[in-house]
């Protein structure tokens, strides 16, 4: 599979609709979002001490972009831009550069920027492989699709929010790990409602 190939899979552009199954997307967003939150409330000391140092960070926001620059790429490389296909070459030498610009002028808080860019850009295969499916339950994946987006542009126009709610939930040990079994919750619920429903 070459990436033009890969890249139609997994936005469904062939031309028979086939692509990344709802199945598939449940099940790795069940289980990330289940594991991740099941070892943040197993071992809530240290994951509250990681989220306590993750918005100043800079080393994981340069991480965290650089993902974000690769993604941006693949897609300005092979999506769809009808006419204005003349400046997909323009575009993807404006990426790399904005990326070095945004790392040496926009260091306050890139690490949080940087994740808010990756949920805004994760969001769309999730929308895509939930669209015109039949079951109901499949909203699971559009609602958990647009918190990423409305969370993802506060945390890149506003970013000190997430330092802010980090702030709040990391006040006591009890309020982090009822976020942390809300969130893993969340993620049973998808990863079952997967394996059974779609």
């Amino acid at each position: 599979m070459n990436l033009q190939e890969l890249y139609n899979w997994i936005f469904h552009q062939n031309p028979d609709f086939s692509g990344l199954s709802l199945k598939a997307t449940g099940i790795v967003l069940g289980l990330v979002l289940a594991l991740s939150h099941l070892f943040a409330w197993l071992n809530a000391e240290a994951s509250i001490a990681i989220a306590r140092r993750f918005p100043r960070n800079r080393t994981w926001g340069i991480v965290i972009l650089g993902i974000c620059l690769v993604w941006s790429l693949f897609l300005a490389a092979y999506m769809d831009m009808g006419e204005f296909f003349t400046f997909r070459r323009y575009l993807l030498m404006i990426l790399p550069v904005t990326f070095a610009l945004v790392i040496m002028y926009v260091p306050e808080f890139l690490a949080v920027r940087a994740l808010g860019t990756l949920m805004l850009l994760a969001a769309s295969p999730v929308l895509h492989a939930a669209f015109l499916q039949p079951q109901i339950s499949r909203l699971l994946l559009p609602i958990l699709a647009y918190v990423w987006i409305i969370v993802g542009m506060f945390f890149v126009g506003m970013p000190y929010l997430m330092r802010d709610w980090v702030t709040w939930a990391t006040k006591t040990a009890g309020r982090w790990k009822l976020a942390s079994l809300a969130g893993a919750a969340y993620g049973i619920v998808l990863l079952v409602v997967a394996l059974v429903n779609y």
